[in-house]
């Protein structure tokens, strides 16, 4: 498994603070709410097949550059 990496966003104050309170009414750390957030992004980016078309062109257009 890689290993986790840190990074950094900025938010707004009304964004920081509606995250605030998800992560209090939950329970949850802030930090465990935003990687929720960002793997649901992703679950449904890979279930969207306008976003796997725009990956697979892509990707075709990086290999095109490497030849």
């Amino acid at each position: 498994m890689k290993p986790a990496k840190a990074m950094t966003i900025r938010l707004s104050a009304d964004q920081a603070e509606a995250l605030e309170t998800v992560g209090t009414v939950e329970d949850r750390p802030i930090a465990e709410v935003i990687r929720a957030a960002i793997t649901a992004h992703i679950e449904s980016r890979r279930k969207d097949q306008d976003f796997q078309d725009g990956l697979k062109q892509r990707i075709k257009r990086a290999q095109r550059l490497l030849k």
